[in-house]
């Protein structure tokens, strides 16, 4: 069954990255409405989510989902390539991981913040956040997670992992986090 999903994973990865050609625009599927996005002063500002529905006590431990991947330097980072939203096949397990916890602990919830190096205008991206952030939730959701367990959140530029101007500091900042709790 992990095999099945592990593969069902991949070929998603693939499919969206086939579709998704150079210069091309993430199209809004409506798929949720629960988004959040940086205000001008970097704020997170809700638009649609309802905290009285999260329940309580739904939130991860701090080395949830961290056994089989305890080697890898954080096991709640999702990191992307410059100007991408695909999300590389090697997340595939620790989203699973994450993934299976929510499904197995209904009153659990997550927040996938979206970010962005600071390459770009700042409304790019905020929309290049907010794309990553959907494209981790959409595989979370494939693996059965209901969708209000999840929320997104895009801060672009506003909150970089590592200050700096280079490849390194750059590569740390394009990235998704799963944070508990909404």
């Amino acid at each position: 069954m992990k095999i099945l999903r592990l593969f069902m994973i991949v070929v998603l990865v693939g499919f969206v990255a086939a579709c998704k050609g150079p210069g091309s625009t993430a199209v809004d599927d409506g798929m949720y409405d629960g988004s959040v996005a940086a205000g001008e002063s970097g704020e997170a500002t809700a638009s649609g989510v309802d905290s009285g529905s999260l329940g309580t006590g739904g939130e991860f431990s701090e080395d949830m989902g961290m056994g089989e991947h305890s080697d890898q330097p954080d096991s709640r980072i999702v990191y992307f390539e410059f100007d991408k939203s695909e999300v590389a096949p090697g997340y595939a397990a620790m989203l699973e991981t994450h993934a299976r916890h929510l499904v197995d602990n209904p009153s659990w919830s997550l927040r996938l913040e979206g970010h962005a190096d600071e390459k770009g205008s700042r409304e790019y991206n905020i929309g290049l956040g907010e794309r990553r952030a959907q494209a981790v939730r959409r595989i979370m959701m494939l693996q059965g997670v209901r969708a209000d367990q999840l929320a997104t959140v895009s801060y672009g530029e506003e909150r970089p992992a590592a200050d700096g101007s280079d490849e390194e500091s750059w590569s740390l900042n394009r990235r998704v986090e799963l944070v508990s709790g909404m």
